[in-house]
Formats: structure tokens, sequence, C-alpha cells
């Protein structure tokens, strides 16, 4: 089995030689078979750890102990598909696959790394809490509260006291609790009272059956309905 003559970073030249090497019936194996799936299955495994990660640290659309199971799942499958692209990329030499598999992984986690904290601090729009600021905040804060509240107390208190009367001599505050009746006013409605039909002298009430006699069927006269209507709001007075 030949030895490439290329080094890793001389990916034209590294690249051309292993397809010549692939096409080359008197050399045994193919590395090309080893070297595209292999990158393939790298790819498609880093692609599904980025969707993780950023479902799992960003969105919040998985649980945080599901997400490092999955990424612990994932991780050997994207290191396997490195390593059989490196296997294919370095002609079968395994030291020279394997260092090329801890360099791959290397640099692809630092980048991973780098564009998460990137992408943290521009959705965050750049503003990083500091303990300092945070204890400042928090001093002021409570200063602000204490304030608040004794000023807030002072209204609630002569809401349900009255005033606070000081009395000069006598050592102390005496308050008068004061208590206010509301009293409202309701209209209650009063039902119109039953007239005789002028027909067939039937009792009846005329809104209950529509202005019309239930006995004969005659309607109601205007003036018997005002009648009706008179005689219930006056009813009461």
């Amino acid at each position: 089995m030949s030895q490439s003559e290329y080094r890793a970073r001389q990916v034209s030249a590294k690249t051309r030689e292993v397809v010549d090497y692939d096409h080359d019936e008197t050399q045994p194996g193919k590395p090309l078979h080893i070297l595209i799936p292999g990158g393939l299955v790298a790819l498609g495994a880093l692609a599904v750890i980025v969707l993780v990660g950023y479902m799992t640290w960003f969105k919040g659309q998985l649980d945080q102990n599901t997400g490092i199971v999955l990424l612990v799942i994932l991780f050997p499958f994207y290191v396997g598909g490195v390593y059989l692209f490196s296997y294919g990329y370095e002609l079968y030499n395994v030291k020279r696959a394997i260092r090329l598999t801890a360099i791959i992984v290397f640099f692809t986690f630092a980048a991973v790394v780098i564009v998460a904290v990137l992408f943290f601090v521009l959705a965050s729009g750049g503003k990083i809490p500091s303990g300092s600021s945070k204890k400042k905040s928090s001093g002021g804060g409570s200063r602000a509260r204490v304030k608040s509240s004794s000023s807030s107390s002072s209204p609630s208190r002569g809401s349900g006291l009255g005033p606070v009367v000081f009395m000069p001599g006598m050592g102390g505050t005496r308050t008068r609790e004061v208590t206010r009746e509301v009293v409202k006013e309701v209209e209650v409605p009063v039902a119109p009272k039953s007239i005789n039909c002028p027909s067939c002298e039937r009792g009846y009430v005329p809104s209950e059956e529509k202005y019309v006699c239930p006995s004969c069927g005659m309607p109601t006269p205007r003036e018997l309905i005002d009648e009706s209507e008179a005689l219930g709001d006056n009813s009461d007075k």
C-alpha cells in the first residue's frame, strides 16, 4: 500500500492524489468509497448536534437532560464519520488518520463554542450583566423599596382610619376611626296592572297577553294600555 506524498493541509494536491489512487486499478482499495460516506455521516451528525444544542440552550424547546443525552449519542457518530473520512483521505494510514481525526474534532468543537458564544451575545443585545452592577442595582432597589413602602403605607392608613390627631403634651398619638355609609338608590320596575276588556269584560294585563284579549281576541285600546301602565306606576306612590 503506497504512502501519501502530501500533508493533509495541502488540500488540492491531496485530493487529486486520493482520486488518482481510487481510479488506479493496480492499487488496493477504493479510498473514495470510505471518504465520501464518512464525510456525509460526519456532516449529518454535526448538523443534528448543532440543532439539538440550539433547541436545548437557545430555544428551550428540549429539556436540558434530554439534550445532553442526544449529544452523547450523536458524538460517536460524528467522530466515526470523521475517522472514516480521514482514513480514506490519508490512504489507509491509521496513525495519520487518527491524528487528522483529532485535529478536525478539536477545531470543530472550538468553532462550535465560539459560534455559540457569539450568537448568545448578539441575541442578548451585547449586554452582559456584571456582579458589581447587580450589587449596585440591588442596593438602590432596596432603598427605593423602603421609601415606596413608607410612602404607600400612609395613604392606606388614612383610607381605613380617620385623621390623626396630635395631642401635645400627651406623649402619644390618637386615631379616630370614621365609618362611612354609602346609600345607593335603585329604581325597581313595577309591573302594570290588570284592566277589563271593553268587549267581554275579561280582566287581563295587556303587556302579558301581547295587548290582545285572551278571551275574545279584541286588541287592547291605546287608552287602556296607558291606563294599565299608569296604574302600575302609581300603585306604589
